[in-house]
């Protein structure tokens, strides 16, 4: 190969290589290498080809063959260097460190870049395997051998080179000169500076030269932390230890890996005394130290000592704990007496005095001279409270250490504390602590003590505040020295200071810290009047001690200040809660709860405080205002009787508390308000046991009268103006005096007395104007008094009241009086100007409404009756009172305004009765001497059928007017009472009552007629009638008279001579009573043309509203006497549709449904719920209708668990047990339901209730008076019942039984004869025999006796049908409709059409092959079918379709039409649905099929399910 075909094999390689096709390249080589076996081209080629094919021991042998054939080429030394670089074989580093020197000697006199690289990637070699000398050598030499203005490179270079030598502590001189020499060449870069000053810092040595890098790093960069620390470490040589941590702290927040530093921030803040703070900054110079080795470790030692001796000072067992174990890990520390020192003193502080004792005694023996051997003795003994010796070991160490502020401080504690002649005179203790200050002034503990002596000792207050002050600012947790520092500002009148050392606190606080502060300037706030800002403060101090009852109390004060009550309670009781013995809490709670109206609260909680302290008045007097506050309440509601109870109660409690305090003036006038309240109670109930003590007596208790007690309060009053001569105070006793004068001139005493007491109240009032002639309550007292009729100055009242209004514009009560005052005088307009004032003023206050309604009664105006409604609706007064009832009174006695609006609005709309009555009440309460309101209330309980208040109304009227002139007045009182007697059934006092006065008034001798009628007296009742009639003027009382002697006739059973008198009646002028009369003779008399035309006269007659129920009530039983059933029924309809809101109507149609309708059954039901809805009062009869119709509609539990007719009957004995027709009905419906669930083959639920419920009825009809004929028919109804039920059940000898007791009380009682032969037919037909021709007859017989009742041919048509006598069955059910048809009994009609449609159907079934009976199936279905959509008739004519097998379409579609139909009965359903699947099946309809088997299913209808199954399997 010539050379210029390895050239060419030379270039392809490269071109192979550069084209990434390795192998080709190494072709190309290896051909060169055949031609020129030392071709250094060839073999750099194949170095790089192999180690990019992965093959590195074949290019490293290449590379070096290379080298060797020119090992100053560039190429093969640099491949390499990158194979070894690529290459993870750890025994190629000292190789690669080789090639990189050989490197650098090639690249020195050329590329300079490539030189740095390659000298950067030495370094970099030897500081990854730890080869420093190499590493320093190489890096002293890189930037030794730079140029002189070298690059950014080169910085970094040297950069890392001081870093490198900065790791090494023993290169300190080479350290300083590579930060020297980078320094002179680059004066503008910090770097070096901040390595030689943390140099410097962390060395421990601050010379010169160290200052002047500080001074010069902090001119080239302000920010730069090493220099900020630099300068921390110099203030903390000169003692300017604030400065210091602040400097400090501000450059390790930039340089933080700074052990040194972190120290002398620890070393600084213990010196002024954060000692947590110097704990965290040990914890961070030991986490910057990491392992220490070397020098480091001395620093580790250091940091240890200065952690420990923090903690000691912190002072708690953990701190203590945490000492120990900080120099447990100092190395050597055995063998340092300081170190020693230091863990007596955590053994000290941990408790565990025999270990520090120790430590003292080998300390004392090993070290006498070192005064921290004497210090730690002393500290012993200053916790066991030995001073003297304390005294002796404190004087050793400042003898050996005189510098240390400690010492001091601990002596000057012990003189403190040393024995009475140091506590007597406490200036050794004063020396040693001003000593202490002054070699440390950071020592916050001292200066509280020196405020202390200053405080409590020099009496130097303002020294001791600056103390106090200081010690506070050094020591801001010091709560001792704030608190003190505070207290002495307020006393020194200097809040501002106090202020600012609260708020600089509070600022600083975080939530639950702090409480002192935020207490105390709760505390400033709450007395000063900021009860919003006192709250704030005082919640933040219980978040710092939520335990704290002394700051709740103090909460609850400020919540009580801002009108917070209810949350002020809950902070009261709170603080009683965590300090029961807390009085003043409970005291405060009660308060709140007066305050708030809670006054039986508070009297308990005021009793709890008694029962621990008898004597604490404020309790007492509490007591006694919420005592006073209920009897005001009390009188307010006019219970007058209970307001006397606790007047007495709260005079009790307001004498013990004078007892105790008789120097506290409000006791006095508390004792007055009192007494003075029972001055609108009627005298008679006034009897007020008043405790001895307060009558000057000693012992016991005495009853005073309502005289007595207002002298009383008079007294009290002149006592408490004795003690305070209060302008109030003269007003209370003028109107104490004014009240003794109007109780004496309502007894009617000496005038004499009543006008001195007069005059008394005059001058108390004249005081009280002159002592304060702006207060309008004087003037108006003084207004009041004067215009009393006794004084009648009525230029004084007029001037009063004028000056009452101008002292305050607002003043409805003295426009009010001024208004009455021109009233009393006859100046109407006026006085109607004055009221309307009052009333814009204040539009609820009662009294200008009552003088507005007096000014329309003077007037007559037509509001009056309102304006006195008015009044009562406001609020209870007295004469608002008896105005408005006087009106109602008047509007009801005349009789001829019913139908007026007037009437309507005012007495019907407005409920005017009743709201009468119960404020004429209270009136009569207050006012028990009113004989004319007494009868008007009993008018009112007349009108409201209240019998027995009427008649007591009656009789305390006739008992006031029996002694008065008035004899008029009193005979009509007695009338009224006797009247209201004989109402209330008591006759004979009636008789009694009525004899006592002349009979010669027409309602006299009327009211006495009545009552020898109810008591059964008729012949002298027929006397008193006729005198009546003789006396009577007008037509109408004559017809009443007669009306009345026609009954009295009638009671005599002279029906004809009641007849004639009601007829006479009739003829002149008749009334509605007599043609009631008449019509009601002639339905008991079963006289349908009497009956029917006194009703047609009556209807004529009577078109009001008021009497509809009566009237309606009287047409519906002449209809029924008519036989006109369908008429009874619409009557009653007629009405309700004319008065829908009146129930006694759907309460009588509800009733009269099941007799006369009970195809309607249903509605009657509905009436009966709407009866009730509209008076629920009428529930005891309502409920018994509800629940009969519901048993004549069928109703069962089945159908609704909540609303049937046994829940009904049940809920309508619960109300009225003593109704034996309830319990009649009970055992009915309880038949009625056995008999559901018998249909659906469940066991019945209520068995053995029969001769139970037989014997209720039979006692609830001997307790009442009801007529026999109903007693009777009850009572047979029962027995009947309850041997149906029995022989159903089964228990027919039972049933046998009751029929033999029943027929022998009764031997012709047809029912019980057939009940009788039921039974024992019965017992025949169950031995499957058939019966004999006689037997039959018999039975033939026993229901001709019953010939009337359908139900006995029904069972005989059931008995022939038994005996397969068809036809005869056939007879007997067409008798049974015949007769049903006859009574219009519908039940009757439809059970027979249906009973006989079933007769025939069954003979049909049997394939017997006559067209009489299908004829006869469809013939009866159609008539009942036209009663009532009869869901079994459909059944009935849909199974004759089925029997018939014609006309499938229609067989199914009659059948799906009863199966389908809502509201059908299941059990007639189910019979539907059986049939209907066997068509279908017949007829392969799966589709409806399938419908109707989920129609099964949904009603649960097993039977049909089970014939599906079969139907399915047979198919």
């Amino acid at each position: 190969m010539s050379n210029k075909e390895v050239k060419a094999a030379l270039k392809s390689a490269r071109e192979a290589i550069r084209n990434k096709e390795y192998k080709e390249a190494l072709k190309h080589c290896k051909a060169v290498l055949k031609q020129e076996k030392n071709n250094y081209n060839a073999w750099v080629f194949i170095g790089l080809a192999a180690a990019e094919l992965e093959q590195p021991d074949q290019a490293k042998g290449a590379y070096k063959k290379a080298i060797e054939l020119e090992p100053n080429q560039l190429l093969a030394w640099q491949g390499l260097a990158n194979l070894y670089e690529k290459s993870n074989q750890t025994d190629v580093k000292g190789d690669l460190a080789d090639v990189y020197q050989k490197l650098l000697e090639l690249y020195e006199s050329g590329d300079k870049q490539k030189w740095c690289d390659v000298c950067n990637k030495l370094v970099e070699l030897y500081h990854q395997e730890k080869k420093y000398l190499e590493l320093l050598t190489a890096f002293e030499h890189a930037v030794n051998s730079a140029d002189t203005v070298p690059g950014e490179d080169h910085q970094n270079l040297y950069k890392d080179f001081i870093q490198c030598l900065s790791k090494f502590p023993h290169e300190t001189a080479r350290l300083e000169k590579a930060c020297n020499d980078m320094m002179a060449l680059y004066p503008t870069v910090s770097y070096p500076l901040e390595v030689l000053c943390l140099h410097f810092i962390q060395s421990g040595t601050l010379s010169e030269e160290a200052l002047h890098c500080f001074s010069r790093l902090l001119e080239m960069d302000a920010s730069s932390g090493p220099g900020i620390i630099g300068f921390g470490v110099k203030c903390l040589q000169e003692k300017k230890y604030k400065e210091a941590v602040k400097s400090l702290t501000e450059g390790l927040q930039k340089t933080s890996q700074c052990p040194a530093a972190w120290h002398y921030l620890a070393e600084a803040q213990l010196k002024i005394h954060k000692h947590r703070d110097a704990v965290l900054s040990c914890n961070q110079a030991l986490q910057a130290l990491g392992t220490p080795e070397g020098p480091s470790l001395r620093w580790k030692n250091l940091i240890l000592q200065l952690k420990a001796e923090a903690l000691i000072k912190i002072a708690d067992v953990d701190a203590a704990e945490e000492a120990i174990k900080a120099l447990e890990q100092i190395v050597d520390a055995s063998s340092d007496p300081v170190v020693l020192a230091i863990r007596g003193q955590a053994y000290l502080n941990k408790g565990l005095m025999d270990q520090a004792s120790k430590i003292s005694q080998e300390l004392l023996l090993s070290h006498p001279d070192l005064a921290e051997s004497h210090a730690l003795e002393g500290f012993i003994h200053y916790s066991q409270k030995n001073y003297e010796q304390a005294e002796r070991s404190f004087l050793n160490a400042i003898e050996r250490k005189a510098e240390t502020a400690e010492y001091h401080q601990y002596l000057g504690l012990t003189y403190w504390f040393m024995s009475d002649e140091t506590k007597k005179d406490k200036g050794k203790a004063l020396t040693q602590f001003l000593k202490a200050a002054k070699l440390d002034s950071y020592l916050g503990s001292v200066f509280c003590y020196l405020g202390n002596y200053y405080r409590d000792i020099a009496g130097d207050k303002s020294r001791a505040r600056g103390c106090y002050k200081k010690a506070f600012e050094l020591d801001g947790t010091d709560e001792e020295s704030g608190t003190a520092a505070v207290d002495l500002s307020v006393e020194l009148g200097d809040m501002d200071t106090a202020l600012s050392i609260l708020n600089e606190v509070t600022e600083k606080a975080s939530t639950g810290t702090a409480k002192w502060a935020w207490l105390h300037r709760g505390l400033y706030y709450l007395r000063t009047g900021q009860p919003s800002q006192a709250v704030a403060d005082l919640q933040a101090a219980l978040r710092a001690d939520p335990k704290d009852s002394n700051c709740w109390e103090s909460l609850g004060e400020a919540y009580l200040s801002r009108g917070s009550y209810s949350t002020a309670l809950k902070s009261f009781r709170k603080a009683s809660e965590l300090n029961p013995g807390l009085v003043y809490s409970i005291y405060r709670a009660a308060a709140v709860e007066q305050i708030l109206g809670k006054y039986e609260n508070a009297i308990a909680t005021y009793e709890q405080i008694l029962k621990k302290t008898e004597d604490y008045v404020p309790a007492l007097k509490g007591l006694g205002e919420c005592y006073l506050m209920l009897a005001r309440s009390a009188l307010d509601n006019y219970l007058d009787r209970k307001a006397v109870d606790y007047i007495e109660q709260a005079l009790e409690f307001f004498t013990r508390a004078t007892k105790h305090r008789p120097d506290v003036s409000c006791l006095w006038k508390l004792l007055g308000d009192t007494c003075t309240s029972v001055h609108v109670i009627s005298p008679t109930k006034v009897n007020v046991q008043v405790l001895g003590s307060l009558l000057g007596k000693n012992a016991g208790k005495q009853m005073l009268k309502k005289s007595e007690l207002l002298r009383l309060g008079g007294r009290c009053y002149g006592r408490a103006l004795k003690l305070m001569p209060l302008p109030s105070l003269w007003c209370d006793l003028g109107i104490n005096y004014y009240r003794q004068a109007e109780h004496f001139t309502a007894v009617g005493t000496d005038m004499n007395e009543i006008s001195e007491l007069l005059e008394k109240s005059l001058q108390c009032l004249k005081k009280a104007v002159r002592l304060d002639s702006k207060n309008h309550l004087y003037w108006n007292a003084l207004g009041v008094v004067a215009s009393c009729s006794a004084i009648g100055n009525y230029a004084l009242a007029q001037h009063s009241f004028i000056k009452s209004v101008q002292a305050e514009q607002i003043n409805v009560v003295a426009w009010t009086n001024l208004g009455v005052l021109y009233l009393a005088t006859g100046n109407i307009e006026q006085a109607h100007e004055a009221f309307k004032v009052a009333q814009s003023l204040e539009p609820s206050y009662l009294l200008c409404w009552i003088g507005q309604a007096l000014i329309a009664e003077t007037v007559g105006s037509y509001d009056t009756m309102d304006l006195f409604r008015h009044t009562t609706e406001l609020s209870m007064h007295t004469e608002g009172a008896k105005g408005y009832a006087h009106w109602v009174c008047s509007t009801l006695q005349d009789k001829s305004n019913r139908n007026t609006e007037l009437y309507l609005y005012n007495i019907v709309q407005m409920n005017a009765i009743p709201a009468a009555q119960v404020v004429l009440s209270k009136y009569t309460e207050r006012n028990p001497d009113d004989a004319s309101a007494f009868t008007m209330l009993g008018y009112l309980n007349e009108y409201l059928h209240l019998k027995k208040q009427a008649t007591d109304a009656y009789e305390r009227a006739a008992s006031l007017l029996k002694n008065s002139e008035d004899t008029e007045k009193y005979n009509t009182a007695m009338q009224n009472y006797g009247r209201s007697l004989c109402a209330l059934g008591q006759c004979d006092k009636a008789i009694e009552v009525y004899t006592s006065t002349p009979l010669t008034e027409f309602d006299g001798i009327v009211g006495i007629a009545l009552a020898y009628f109810k008591k059964g007296l008729l012949q002298e009742s027929i006397k008193a009638y006729e005198k009546a009639l003789s006396v009577a003027e007008s037509e109408q009382d004559k017809a009443h008279i007669l009306t009345a002697l026609a009954i009295i006739e009638y009671k005599q059973n002279k029906v004809d001579a009641a007849k004639t008198l009601l007829f006479k009646c009739s003829l002149k002028e008749p009334s509605t009573e007599s043609l009631k009369a008449l019509c009601t003779l002639g339905l008991v008399k079963q006289d349908a043309t009497l009956a029917t035309a006194a009703l047609k006269e009556l209807l004529k007659h009577e078109k009001g509203d008021d009497t509809i129920y009566e009237r309606c009530l009287i047409a519906s039983a002449v209809y029924a006497l008519q036989g006109r059933n369908v008429g009874v029924q619409r009557e009653v309809s007629k009405a309700i549709h004319s008065n829908p809101d009146n129930p006694a109507l759907w309460s009588l149609l509800s009733r009269l449904v099941p007799l006369y309708a009970s195809q309607k059954a249903k509605g009657g039901a509905v009436a009966g719920n709407i009866a009730h809805v509209l008076d629920v009062n009428s529930g005891k009869e309502v409920l018994l209708n509800i629940a009969v119709n519901q048993l004549a509609a069928g109703c069962h539990m089945l159908e609704d668990e909540k609303n049937n007719p046994l829940k009904n009957i049940q809920k309508a004995i619960r109300l009225c047990p003593d109704n034996p027709a309830a319990w009649a009905v009970l055992m009915a419906a309880c038949h009625a339901e056995n008999t559901v669930v018998c249909l659906n083959n469940t066991q019945p639920k209520r068995t053995d209730l029969e001769m139970t419920l037989v014997s209720t009825v039979s006692a609830k009809t001997g307790e009442k008076s009801l007529p026999h004929n109903y007693i009777r028919t009850l009572e047979d109804w029962c027995l009947c019942q309850a041997i149906t039920s029995l022989e159903e059940t089964g228990k027919l000898s039972e049933a046998e039984a009751l029929c033999t007791k029943g027929l022998k009380s009764c031997p012709e009682h047809p029912a019980l004869f057939l009940l009788l032969r039921q039974v024992q037919c019965k017992q025949l037909l169950q031995s499957h025999k058939e019966l004999p021709d006689t037997i039959l007859e018999e039975l033939h017989k026993t229901v001709m006796t019953s010939s009337t009742s359908v139900a006995a041919w029904q069972w005989l048509a059931k008995v022939y049908q038994s005996q397969r006598m068809m036809v005869g069955a056939e007879m007997c059910y067409r008798k049974s409709l015949q007769l049903a048809s006859q009574q219009g009994s519908w039940n009757g009609k439809l059970s027979s059409l249906l009973r006989l449609a079933m007769l025939a159907l069954e003979i049909c079934m049997a394939n017997v092959s006559n067209e009489h009976w299908p004829s006869l199936v469809q013939e009866a279905t159609t008539e009942a079918l036209k009663l009532s959509s009869c869901p079994l008739a459909a059944l009935l004519q849909a199974l004759l379709q089925y029997n018939r097998k014609m006309g499938a379409r229609e067989t199914r579609r009659m059948l799906e039409r009863v199966v389908y139909q809502p509201g059908n009965p299941e059990t007639i359903v189910s019979v539907a649905r059986w049939y209907l699947l066997q068509h279908l099946y017949a007829k392969d309809d799966y589709e409806l099929i399938d419908v109707l088997i989920e129609n099964a299913k949904a009603n649960g209808d097993v039977r049909a399910l089970e014939l599906n199954e079969k139907l399915s399997a047979s198919a």
